[in-house]
């Protein structure tokens, strides 16, 4: 079992940046896969970012691939969504989530643990 925590949001101008981290308890990050969703208002949550548990490759969604990037350092069990050229329809509710394993990376049923999350609001 693992516990996630989010944090680095913020109000940022359109073609800013920002850096969320999402830390973990429990256990290492090491045997989870991660994945980045956000939820906009009035909106379902939405897949962003998978980062793997393994040296298989990263994976994005259309909407950021390019301007996202997520990394992680097992070391002090973090997990990295750097989110560069912010553009207001970035505007959300950002959440990491947990996976042993298995699933659809863009798929919430397929992590068992979520986060908090934390706000990013992109400003025109």
């Amino acid at each position: 079992q693992v516990q996630l925590v989010e944090s680095g949001g913020g109000l940022v101008q359109a073609g800013g940046s920002l850096r969320l981290s999402c830390a973990a308890s429990g256990r290492s990050f090491s045997v989870y896969a991660v994945g980045w969703f956000r939820q906009a208002p009035g909106k379902e949550r939405e897949f962003v970012a998978f980062n793997p548990r393994s040296s298989s490759s990263t994976y994005y969604a259309d909407s950021v691939k390019g301007r996202f990037t997520t990394s992680r350092d097992n070391a002090k069990n973090t997990v990295y969504l750097q989110m560069n050229s912010l553009k207001p329809d970035d505007t959300a509710v950002y959440y990491c989530a947990a996976s042993a394993g298995g699933g659809s990376s863009y798929r919430e049923s397929s992590y068992a643990y979520w986060g908090q999350g934390t706000q990013v609001t992109v400003s025109s």
